[in-house]
């Protein structure tokens, strides 16, 4: 019996659902993973004897989250103003800087792997079954978290970066409090008409600026979960670009994005943030309409 399947087996016997990933990779083996992902030992065992497959875990059938905490990819790789702390290297640091931040102590205290690439992925039973999802970058630079919808490679697995090890082997804590409202999204406004006060007429440059405003904003009111700030940061730099060719007021688009933001959950600071961000980058690019 190979080393994989073994360890296949062994996670499955924690009630952990597996399904193999591609030879030495990180992608899924199989279509429908996350539906096919299973305890069955028959099952398992079927599926290693065709190949020296990696092992995903599907945390969402089993009521996991999954904190992973990265290290930078190059020397550049560096955590941006909102998150640059004293200390914060990495996304371990990172955890530990928000720890202190609210006061607790770094939840670390649970089913630990080290990843091929160095860094750690932090096992935690989740409150509810359902409201989970993955995200990326909502707790801080570095740091993703995979749930529902999510795969994790698993312990056992190896790519070319290295060998996905068991650094805590013990029984996944409850995600900490603190950790779930911080991944809690904020009530979802009722989704009302979304628009431009000033962007009214017939004209031919307003219909214009009229449809581009509204694209933009349907863009972000779309966004998929795990994508809204990354959607609305493209909005604001687009809009951006009109606001600083002249087009329109930055006091009249910003409540709009702004407005789009919180109706698909984002808490207020972090949008309002993300849209001045945008407009800065957008105002390198001044953009007018032809007459």
């Amino acid at each position: 019996m190979s080393d994989l399947l073994n360890a296949a087996l062994a996670h499955a016997a924690r009630g952990w659902h597996v399904f193999p990933l591609i030879p030495g990779g990180k992608r899924p083996a199989i279509n429908n993973w996350e539906q096919c992902a299973t305890t069955d030992p028959a099952v398992i065992g079927h599926g290693w004897a065709n190949g020296a497959y990696n092992i995903g875990i599907a945390p969402g059938r089993c009521h996991l989250l999954v904190i992973d905490l990265d290290r930078p990819k190059h020397s550049g790789d560096t955590a941006p103003a909102k998150w640059a702390l004293p200390g914060v290297t990495d996304g371990a640091s990172m955890l530990a800087a928000l720890a202190e931040q609210h006061h607790q102590p770094y939840p670390g205290d649970t089913y630990t792997v080290r990843t091929g690439s160095g860094g750690t992925h932090l096992y935690f039973t989740a409150p509810t079954a359902d409201a989970w999802r993955n995200t990326t970058g909502t707790l801080g630079w570095k740091i993703d978290t995979r749930a529902g919808g999510g795969c994790v490679v698993a312990a056992g697995s190896t790519t070319p970066h290295g060998v996905y090890r068991v650094l805590r082997d013990t029984v996944p804590a409850p995600l900490p409090a603190w950790l779930a409202d911080l991944l809690t999204p904020a009530p979802v406004r009722s989704a009302g008409p979304v628009s431009v006060p000033l962007l009214r007429g017939s004209d031919r440059r307003t219909r214009y600026l009229a449809a581009a405003v509204n694209r933009t904003l349907a863009y972000v009111l779309a966004s998929p979960a795990d994508r809204h700030n990354a959607c609305l940061f493209g909005a604001a730099c687009s809009l951006g670009e009109l606001v600083a060719g002249g087009e329109l007021a930055e006091q009249d688009v910003f409540p709009a994005l702004l407005d789009a933001a919180l109706t698909v959950g984002q808490g207020e600071g972090e949008a309002t943030r993300t849209i001045r961000s945008g407009f800065a980058h957008g105002a390198r690019r001044p953009r007018t309409i032809a007459a």
